[in-house]
């Protein structure tokens, strides 16, 4: 216990930016309708499965159209 204590406050910032990510993701998912690669359905998928940082990450790099 004392252990988490000690790393608290250094993964406090982590969560909140975690879900800030995944916030924005979700809310640019949901509010576009066109994708480089695949459908909203799949991205969807693909950020709520691999939630940590990586899910976000890969849709940004490959399924986000540019405007």
């Amino acid at each position: 216990m004392d252990q988490l204590m000690e790393f608290l406050p250094f993964l406090i910032p982590l969560v909140i930016v975690q879900f800030g990510l995944l916030g924005y993701t979700l809310y640019h998912i949901l509010t576009h309708k066109t994708y480089k690669r695949g459908n909203r359905t799949l991205w969807l998928v693909v950020v709520l499965v691999l939630m940590n940082y990586v899910g976000p990450i890969l849709y940004f790099l490959l399924g986000k159209e540019d405007a």
